[in-house]
């Protein structure tokens, strides 16, 4: 099973989870970018995705996770840096970016833009030489699962199982682990011999 991820979500809990609990079945992970994540599933790289809403929903399922909280992103010798908190007022004369590629992070590093992000992504991509800042009046963005409503992975279910915080002694769980383990051939017995003719 492949699963894909936008930068800023970790999924180091569920994978954990996943491999105590379904030792059969390899589940790699695969960080793509969030201009990326629709493509990803309609082609089939990923089974599954943890995505950036918003995102076109036509063919898939989406289950909601979680929100992210948006800050702005700026080198620690600007203004802003000097501050607890910014309203979106205050980003008014600023270039403001939101794609948080390398290019956008070094104008930020000298301090030609400034970027505004989710906080997942400024704390997992953080530099020595920035520093983020709340924005109390942006609108949070929101992380959710998505698959292919066509075609789904056989084992779906029990990695949404996973996320969704299904313990592992939950009839239901116990029911998918017996579908994900392959069943054991019984051992078969040798069949005796025939014992060769001739005098006794």
């Amino acid at each position: 099973m492949r699963v894909g991820f936008v930068p800023g979500v970790t999924l180091t809990k569920w994978t954990t989870i996943w491999r105590e609990r379904y030792r059969a079945t390899p589940l790699e992970t695969v960080e793509v970018p969030q201009s990326e994540q629709r493509r990803v599933l309609d082609d089939g790289v990923v089974d599954l995705c943890f995505v950036r809403q918003p995102i076109d929903t036509a063919g898939l399922h989406l289950i909601p996770l979680y929100q992210e909280a948006p800050v702005v992103w700026v080198s620690k010798e600007h203004p802003i840096a000097a501050v607890d908190e910014v309203s979106l007022a205050d980003l008014a004369d600023e270039t403001v970016l939101t794609e948080a590629d390398a290019a956008s992070i070094n104008q930020v590093a000298i301090e030609i833009a400034v970027l505004q992000v989710p906080m997942s992504i400024a704390r997992t991509h953080s530099r020595r030489d920035l520093t983020y800042r709340p924005v109390t009046d942006a609108e949070p963005t929101r992380i959710g699962l998505a698959w292919r409503i066509e075609h789904p992975h056989p084992l779906t279910d029990e990695f949404i199982g996973v996320v969704r915080g299904r313990t592992a002694d939950s009839s239901r769980t116990q029911q998918e682990r017996r579908k994900a383990t392959p069943p054991q051939q019984p051992a078969t017995r040798p069949r005796p011999g025939r014992r060769p003719r001739g005098r006794r």
